[in-house]
């Protein structure tokens, strides 16, 4: 059985940190592109990190690059996204996804989802 499990959200106050994780099991994550992505109540889902597990070519989206980076750990067969100067638009729910061909941020591109962690930033 395929699957993906993110773990880490929680509530944070404007300015904390969060490192999300996301840990595949039945897959291993070398063979794929993982993504993060997040969905805000009433808004569509947005891509805001990837990496090619095997070649750790990452990308951001502009919203939150050089506040979040994105790295892996192959042994742990797990992606994190270490989220730093966090702010009141970046609450939602976080999902990490993996693709087998996937190179960017379009949802569309990935195959496989996790069920999403929820991060609240509020003070």
């Amino acid at each position: 059985h395929l699957k993906l499990e993110e773990s880490g959200g929680g509530l944070v106050e404007p300015g904390g940190s969060l490192r999300l994780s996301c840990t595949g099991s039945g897959l291993t994550l070398d063979n794929f592109a993982i993504g993060w992505f997040r969905q805000a109540p009433g808004k569509e889902r947005q891509g805001i990190s990837s990496i090619i597990v095997m070649s750790e070519v990452t990308r951001y989206a502009d919203s939150v690059k050089g506040r979040f980076t994105i790295s892996r750990d192959r042994a742990k067969n797990t992606v994190y996204l270490l989220m730093n100067s966090l702010k009141f638009e970046d609450t939602a729910v976080y999902y990490c996804a993996a693709g087998s061909w996937a190179y960017g941020l379009r949802p569309d591109d990935y195959e496989y989802w996790g069920q999403g962690t929820q991060v609240t930033v509020s003070s």
